[in-house]
């Protein structure tokens, strides 16, 4: 268990970097290497159902991932685990790590990350891109449009100057929905 009366990092590379919904003291550029952003993951609740999943974004093994580093105060801890066991956690399809970050200002911290269960049903893997873009189009869940989730953290990455070439390709070609 971590040490509550230090403060508590967070690493978002989705949805959290863009909605994070807990309190934080600092939001700092970060680098998470040994994995990668990935829509990864089927979703059943958030931007899917089971019948209709949608495609949310995971951490799978490899590469490097570049996201955002939030900096939690230690009276605020407890409960930001809460919060993200909460939303994070619905069907437990996320492992919950900390994981050695780095910050752009070239700090090392250890952060709060959700990493993808590769032996969890809905761990959707590889993909072909025509059967990504179809579930992406398709998903609706409790937190709304799949397509509006891939297109806000498109949109949250470039605003950040960070490319992402598989993201631009899949909110191009839902464009051509419209």
């Amino acid at each position: 268990m971590k040490d509550l009366t230090e403060d508590l990092w967070v690493f978002g590379y989705g949805s959290l970097m863009w909605r994070p919904g807990f309190a934080y003291r600092e939001r700092v550029h970060a680098h998470l290497y040994g994995y990668h952003r990935s829509l990864c993951v089927f979703s059943h609740v958030h931007r899917g159902t089971p019948e209709h999943p949608g495609l949310v974004l995971g951490l799978d093994r490899g590469g490097r991932c570049h996201g955002v580093a939030f900096r939690v105060a230690p009276e605020e801890a407890e409960a930001t685990i809460g919060y993200l066991r909460e939303r994070e956690q619905v069907t437990a399809v996320y492992l919950e790590r900390h994981l050695p970050v780095r910050l752009a200002d070239a700090r090392r911290v250890r952060a709060l990350a959700y990493v993808v269960d590769r032996n969890h049903g809905q761990y959707a893997g590889r993909l072909s891109f025509e059967e990504v873009v179809r579930l992406v189009r398709q998903g609706q869940g409790i937190s709304g449009r799949n397509p509006d989730y891939v297109r806000n953290t498109y949109d949250h990455l470039v605003g950040m100057q960070v490319i992402d070439p598989l993201l631009h390709r899949i909110v191009a070609a839902l464009a051509q929905e419209a």
